[in-house]
């Protein structure tokens, strides 16, 4: 083998690899760290949605939520328009 010819891409690589450890594969961290979370939504959890609703949880099926934000008012969300869920610690700051 040739390492000559090599030579001109060592460069490239190296700048594929940076990128891959500084944009991927965090990336793909955050993507699963996101999955885990909505699909450990249960009924009675505290959370905001992505366009900053909040609300507990009153209903839960596969695709849908349906959040309480006030007394007498559900409204039904996406499963994937939740953002976040305040935990215990959170609920205490604010």
């Amino acid at each position: 083998m040739d390492f000559e010819a090599i030579g001109p891409f060592v460069p490239l690589i190296l700048l594929f690899v940076v990128f891959y450890f500084l944009l991927i594969r965090p990336q793909q961290k955050q993507q699963k760290k996101r999955k885990e979370m909505l699909e450990s939504l249960q009924k009675g959890n505290r959370v905001v949605t992505i366009g900053g609703l909040h609300g507990v949880i009153k209903e839960i099926d596969e695709e849908n939520i349906s959040l309480k934000v006030a007394d007498g008012l559900s409204l039904k969300f996406s499963r994937s328009a939740v953002d976040r869920v305040i935990d215990e610690e959170e609920k205490a700051v604010s």
